[in-house]
């Protein structure tokens, strides 16, 4: 579990900063910003990849975190970067990303 857990603390981490880099821009602001477009692709790539490590038997227990929907979020963007909808990203974070903020930090809390 111990794994886990800082599986879960770099999660939270990576959709905070996700959150604070998306906070009162536009996709255009992003677009435009070549250093926030990358540090906003690298943090859910960073997201995605902890929750694709995280062990199965913490998201069986765990199924209200979106696990595998951070891990496809993190394969599109590793896989098809070329093709990455900045306002899906801006969306995805202001309407996910604060609840499983919440179930993350449930989830530390209760170890």
């Amino acid at each position: 579990m111990r794994r886990d857990l800082l599986l879960v603390r770099e999660m939270r981490d990576a959709a905070t900063e996700i959150c604070s880099l998306i906070h009162g821009l536009e996709a255009s602001d992003i677009q435009g910003d070549a250093i926030r477009r990358s540090a906003l692709l690298w943090q859910f790539t960073v997201l995605g990849e902890a929750a694709n490590q995280i062990s199965a038997s913490v998201k069986e227990s765990n199924p209200q975190i979106a696990w595998r929907a951070a891990t496809r979020m993190r394969n599109r963007i590793v896989h098809g970067y070329w093709d990455i909808d900045i306002e899906t990203l801006i969306a995805t974070a202001a309407d996910d990303l604060p609840q499983m903020i919440v179930r993350l930090e449930d989830l530390i809390g209760a170890d």
